[in-house]
């Protein structure tokens, strides 16, 4: 006997004003977004794939590409339009996970790929030693919770679930806010770079 489908969401109608709020990172509207969409995805990748793990990738990458366009200058043309982008954007990153399971028949197995000190942080593995002072005093620079996530997740290494229940947030919500927190990050630090650069400059002209 078939198994009964869960019941589809009720039809939101998006405006302008729900565009405008999402694009500006309005937290309710953000965290509106991923749950509606979300249970919208998941039906609509369950009959596509068969991996639990691959349907998350592929919602999260959805939402981030969707975010990202809706802030680039231009953004989206019509808010009418955002469950039709939403969904093209979705088809597109399902094709390139299809392309990439054909592709895996040809890698390299695990077993011949160099394996990490098991002692190895996050931290020591992205970074230097002669960085981590400057990576820091960026950190330090950025909003309280962007801090407080990036310590979590990549100082302290502590588990997804365990961040979620100290956060209040779901899986899904996580994942905008991490990806939003590494953007501001990537902008202090190449603002900071450039004023050390530019300071380094001075020092050395002075000497000469």
């Amino acid at each position: 006997m078939a198994m009964p489908r869960p019941p589809l969401a009720p039809r939101y109608e998006f405006d302008a004003d729900y565009v405008a709020r999402l694009t500006d990172g309005d937290e309710s509207t953000e965290r509106h977004f991923t749950e509606y969409f979300g249970r919208l995805l998941a039906i609509k990748l369950r009959a596509r794939l068969r991996s639990a793990a691959q349907i998350d990738d592929v919602i999260q990458e959805t939402f981030l590409r969707v975010l990202t366009t809706l802030r680039r200058k231009g953004g989206l043309q019509s808010a009418g339009g955002l469950g039709a982008f939403v969904n093209s954007v979705c088809n597109n990153i399902l094709f390139e996970t299809y392309r990439a399971q054909t592709k895996q028949q040809n890698t390299v197995p695990d077993t011949e790929l160099p394996l990490e000190s098991p002692t190895a942080s996050v931290e020591s593995s992205l970074i230097g030693e002669s960085e981590r002072a400057l990576v820091r005093r960026v950190i330090a620079t950025l909003p309280s919770k962007d801090r407080h996530l990036l310590r979590l997740v990549f100082f302290e290494e502590r588990d997804k679930d365990e961040i979620c229940r100290r956060m209040g947030v779901d899986r899904q919500y996580l994942r905008v806010l991490l990806h939003r927190a590494r953007n501001r990050f990537r902008q202090a630090l190449a603002e900071e770079g450039a004023a050390d650069l530019a300071a380094g400059r001075s020092e050395t002209e002075r000497r000469g």
